[in-house]
């Protein structure tokens, strides 16, 4: 069950709650020892000298409220049982403690109010410790998300993803000071094992390159940027199929490491005048 859902049920039902309190501040209960005819009369009389209009007010509020709570029985398994009809939902069918020949009382009501309360409360931890990871679009890096937001959020799925690949080949453009071959190449010739050429830099992971880590970053950039390149820009950017949400997502987020991997890389030249320097 979503989490947000769940919070949105019990802030509802604690509104339910405390307008059905104030409601029965109006109104006489029928019930136990003394009542009128219990059982055939109705749950509830309204009090002599009662603030009619209030009443009326709390009478629709508390229909507008059942409305929204219209869920809350079968997600906490909260009924009543009543011979010769079956299951009743409590919530939406209040206002038959009011009825001749009531199925509910106030105390049910109220009963059934604490424990749907408990059992929201349940079902959220329950759903809490279950629950997924997921990814924050606005968690992104900074340049893909907002190369992306505008067109994310006006539903173009798919020219979102290639304008946040767009953004990244940027990135590596900018920092390779290139621009004079294919997207896929330069990403290939950027981060080649080679040493760097005049004209050609080379964009390094850190660290010292006799270290195995090192040496596996290096070596699998020089297969996994042009690759992103390939299966998420160009497909993007040349075919017209619309993208479901959560592929979009997931390719973002592959957009959003590249982004970060080559924030961390060393600008390798071998031009005079330039220095290795960070690429972040």
């Amino acid at each position: 069950m979503n989490l947000e859902y769940l919070d949105y049920l019990a802030r509802r039902l604690d509104e339910y709650s405390a307008a059905f309190d104030e409601f029965m501040t109006h109104h006489v209960e029928n019930a136990g020892f003394g009542g009128m005819a219990v059982g055939l009369a109705p749950a509830a009389f309204r009090k002599e000298g009662a603030d009619v209009a209030r009443v009326a007010a709390l009478t629709d509020e508390l229909n507008r409220l059942a409305g929204t709570l219209m869920d809350l029985s079968s997600v906490t398994s909260v009924r009543i049982a009543v011979e010769g009809i079956g299951a009743v939902d409590p919530f939406v069918n209040w206002q038959r403690i009011l009825e001749p020949k009531p199925v509910l009382d106030a105390s049910v009501v109220r009963g059934c109010c604490l424990q749907a309360a408990g059992r929201l409360e349940g079902l959220r931890v329950r759903a809490e410790a279950l629950s997924s990871p997921t990814i924050e679009p606005t968690l992104l890096h900074l340049l893909v998300w907002a190369a992306a937001q505008r067109l994310w959020n006006d539903g173009h799925l798919r020219q979102a993803v290639a304008a946040a690949a767009e953004a990244v080949n940027g990135q590596m453009k900018q920092l390779t000071k290139r621009n004079d071959a294919s997207d896929t190449a330069l990403w290939q010739q950027a981060f080649a094992t080679g040493d760097a050429q005049p004209g050609k830099p080379r964009l390094r992971w850190p660290g010292n390159p006799d270290d195995q880590d090192v040496k596996t970053m290096r070596m699998g950039l020089v297969s996994f940027a042009p690759g992103v390149n390939m299966v998420i820009r160009n497909p993007a950017t040349h075919v017209a199929d619309d993208f479901v949400e959560q592929d979009a997502l997931e390719q973002l987020a592959t957009l959003s490491v590249l982004a970060k991997f080559v924030d961390a890389c060393e600008i390798e030249s071998a031009d005079p005048g330039d220095a290795t320097e960070s690429g972040g």
